[in-house]
């Protein structure tokens, strides 16, 4: 009996799942972990801001590295099996510096997965014709699974299985990785001009947009970092907030569902402006939001202004940077996206001490800015994107 391999676009989504099913456990519920290891507070921020500021740095470096040697699939499963292995750490003996290592190993090894699954996955669609945005849903489907599963393990005597999820999430990701078939860049034999063409990472007008690409994405660190916290200041719920970010990750995977033929008809910089509109109504509404329909209401935005910010961002890169350096340009996406969060975060927590509302208010504020930033940068993206 012939037994037919499943189709490239399984296999990406399938990848995406199990990335972001590990990524989906770690982020919500590491902390939860470290403190049952005894891990105090302070050493707990320390550990994971030591962490984002190497994984900040790590992703374009050890992207790079793949893009160099033109081995993207082997690199994902490297990566994937050294962040499994510090995870393993976690086995040895209880200890500060320890617990340290494994978890900044894993993250500075894990920030480059992403960007390289996001290259593979573009060339993917452009050679075979299958829809990125359908293929990256899923990863928004493992998140919310690991989401539920975490919840369900997050209690002292079950948190060593978080630990093994993870690890089994990161080797899955890298088994996934290998079974893929490779990828041509730069569009087929018939033109590898995208092969040929230079990297515009030395050149000025590059910045601006990465910038810009990142700041949309930024805007989101008040929620992330205060919204839970604000909610719960209003006495919603525990059971309610789940439901509430549940409903915006719902919201982003119908977005992606019917993305592919928004791209049709839309060029990137409309997905960015109208993400940046999105996100001036989100955060400048979100403090008056009293009520569950009202929040709700605001949540649904996420499709906008993280999804359509998303799928405008990869695919403007995606054609301004050589697909041979494709996970390069995806990894320095990660890199700006990390670094104006943490100021963000920085500055909204100062803000949160005044007054809590303030930092939605500016994050309203920073999302006008990308506004007209984008509408000033557009007629540049497209005379850039048509050259490319």
């Amino acid at each position: 009996m012939h037994f037919s391999s499943p189709p490239i676009s399984a296999r990406v989504a399938g990848l995406f799942a199990c990335h972001f099913f590990g990524y989906g456990l770690f982020l919500p519920f590491l902390p939860v972990v470290l403190d049952f290891r005894g891990i105090n507070p302070a050493e707990i921020g320390f550990i994971l801001g030591a962490g984002t500021i190497t994984r900040i740095a790590a992703s374009p470096l050890l992207a790079n590295i793949a893009d160099r040697t033109g081995q993207r699939r082997l690199s994902i499963l490297i990566y994937s099996l050294t962040g499994a292995a510090f995870i393993a750490l976690f086995a040895g003996p209880a200890g500060f510096v320890l617990v340290a290592v494994a978890v900044i190993g894993y993250m500075v090894f894990q920030a480059p997965v992403l960007p390289l699954a996001d290259a593979y996955a573009l060339d993917a669609a452009r050679n075979t014709g299958t829809d990125y945005a359908r293929m990256r849903l899923w990863g928004s489907v493992g998140f919310v699974a690991a989401n539920l599963a975490g919840g369900m393990l997050a209690a002292e005597q079950t948190s060593w299985s978080i630990l093994v999820l993870i690890a089994v999430a990161a080797l899955a990701t890298g088994a996934v990785a290998m079974s893929m078939s490779s990828q041509q860049r730069g569009g087929g034999q018939s033109d590898t001009r995208g092969d040929d063409r230079e990297a515009p990472f030395r050149k000025a007008w590059f910045w601006p947009i990465l910038a810009l690409l990142g700041l949309f994405q930024a805007s989101h660190s008040a929620f992330y970092g205060f919204g839970t916290i604000y909610w719960k200041a209003m006495d919603v719920p525990d059971f309610t907030i789940g439901v509430l970010w549940a409903v915006g990750v719902v919201a982003e995977i119908a977005l992606f569902t019917v993305a592919g033929r928004l791209g049709r008809r839309f060029d990137p910089p409309v997905f960015l402006l109208v993400s940046g509109a999105a996100a001036v109504v989100r955060w400048g509404l979100f403090p008056f939001a009293d009520n569950f329909v009202t929040m709700a209401a605001l949540q649904m935005l996420h499709a906008l202004t993280f999804g359509a910010a998303h799928l405008g961002a990869v695919s403007i890169l995606a054609k301004l940077v050589p697909s041979k350096w494709g996970g390069t340009g995806q990894g320095l996406l990660a890199t700006s996206i990390g670094i104006q969060s943490a100021v963000a975060l920085t500055v909204c927590g100062a803000l949160y001490d005044v007054d809590p509302d303030l930092p939605f208010y500016l994050m309203a504020a920073v999302s006008a800015v990308g506004v007209l930033a984008t509408l000033a940068l557009t007629p540049l993206v497209r005379r850039r994107m048509a050259a490319a």
